[in-house]
């Protein structure tokens, strides 16, 4: 199993970590108070490969300067209004991460409501979504995803029974990378973002 210190392991692909996060328990400290979830669904971005990727061609501005940071930095950005949270993955310079779109929430649930005004599925079946039931802001821009406030933990790791893969969601005229198989969620998971198939009433996915 990968430990917590392996997020910055470069040697594993950004896929590799995409899917290996499926499972792992995303926390958010806040004044507020904290919550958490286990991550359901992630996306993989290529880097100055992948058309769809914030830094394809090297691209370099002040926005995206994390992506150029150290496996384990998070990313974060703004939009239409909602923040997106990255987790980059492999060396300095080389700007690759995983878009964490979805989490199962696990704690601080009548929170995330309140912040949401939503309740069930709805609180964090998606990347805008789960940022505001989480609390989280671009305060944590640039900062590691292995320490509070902002934090994974790989201690108690789910298991999915089935993990898909498919193209990343609203990628398009981006050529072969449109359709690109970079999508990662845990099968029959009610939270995943634009579910389609039948939800595992009895385990949501999880193996037991």
């Amino acid at each position: 199993m990968i430990k917590i210190f392996d997020i910055k392991n470069t040697n594993l692909s950004t896929q590799q970590v995409a899917k290996y996060l499926l499972g792992t328990k995303l926390i958010s400290e806040t004044s507020e108070g904290i919550t958490a979830g286990w991550i359901v669904e992630t996306e993989a971005y290529l880097g100055a490969i992948d058309m769809a990727a914030h830094t394809y061609r090297y691209r370099s501005t002040p926005r995206v300067e994390a992506m150029y940071d150290k496996a384990g930095t998070i990313y974060l950005y703004n939009m239409m209004g909602n923040i997106l949270l990255n987790i980059v993955t492999k060396e300095k310079g080389n700007p690759e991460a995983v878009l964490i779109r979805a989490v199962q929430p696990a704690l601080g649930l009548e929170l995330m409501e309140q912040r949401r005004g939503k309740k069930k599925y709805e609180i964090t079946n998606g990347p805008g979504k789960m940022t505001q039931a989480m609390g989280i802001t671009m305060a944590e821009y640039g900062h590691s995803i292995t320490k509070p406030p902002l934090y994974i933990d790989f201690s108690n790791q789910k298991k999915a029974e089935t993990i898909l893969t498919t193209p990343r969601i609203g990628i398009p005229n981006k050529e072969n990378w449109t359709k690109a198989p970079l999508r990662y969620i845990v099968e029959g998971n009610p939270y995943v973002s634009r579910r389609k198939g039948k939800i595992d009433k009895n385990n949501y996915g999880w193996k037991i």
